[in-house]
């Protein structure tokens, strides 16, 4: 890396970009058949309803990688945490930095918008990313358990009598 890596948010003409880092990180993750989003989606996710933002780091212009986020709320806390979905660097840029610049814009911005945490999950088989983690100072959750209810759980749980 020649010169310190740049950092922009994402603009509404963004959502190609988006999609297409969406899209490389879950090839990455070997779930690529799960995508569903859609440009026109992520305009209304993104920027209509406002319910994420992205973040994208540059080297000389081009956009090398990206991080999605939103907020969540820790009652514990008492105040919003910062949630980080997704984070991806293309493979031809990695080593030189850019996913530490993402994270720590994720941090700055979490700091400065009064974010008790910043919190994400790591495929259990992901040990690159697991050590790239852990070197930044994160500490894994192992007490805690991730559920997920989706498709067609999440609409009989919502249609269900009590």
């Amino acid at each position: 890396m020649n010169t310190a890596p740049t950092i922009r948010a994402a603009k509404e003409e963004d959502c190609s970009l988006v999609l297409h880092f969406i899209k490389q990180i879950a090839a990455y993750e070997n779930m690529s058949d799960d995508v569903i989003a859609s440009e026109q989606l992520l305009h209304e996710y993104l920027f209509v309803k406002q319910r994420a933002e992205v973040i994208f780091v540059m080297e000389e212009g081009k956009e090398v990688g990206f991080a999605l986020f939103f907020y969540n709320f820790s009652t514990f806390l008492g105040r919003s945490g910062m949630y980080l979905e997704d984070l991806y660097v293309e493979e031809a840029y990695r080593g030189r930095g850019y996913g530490k610049a993402l994270l720590q814009e994720l941090a700055r911005l979490a700091i400065e918008r009064q974010c008790g945490r910043l919190e994400w999950c790591c495929l259990n088989w992901n040990q690159p990313s697991i050590d790239f983690y852990l070197s930044l100072g994160a500490e894994p959750m192992s007490e805690w358990t991730t559920y997920r209810l989706s498709g067609t759980n999440l609409s009989a749980l919502a249609q269900s009598q009590q």
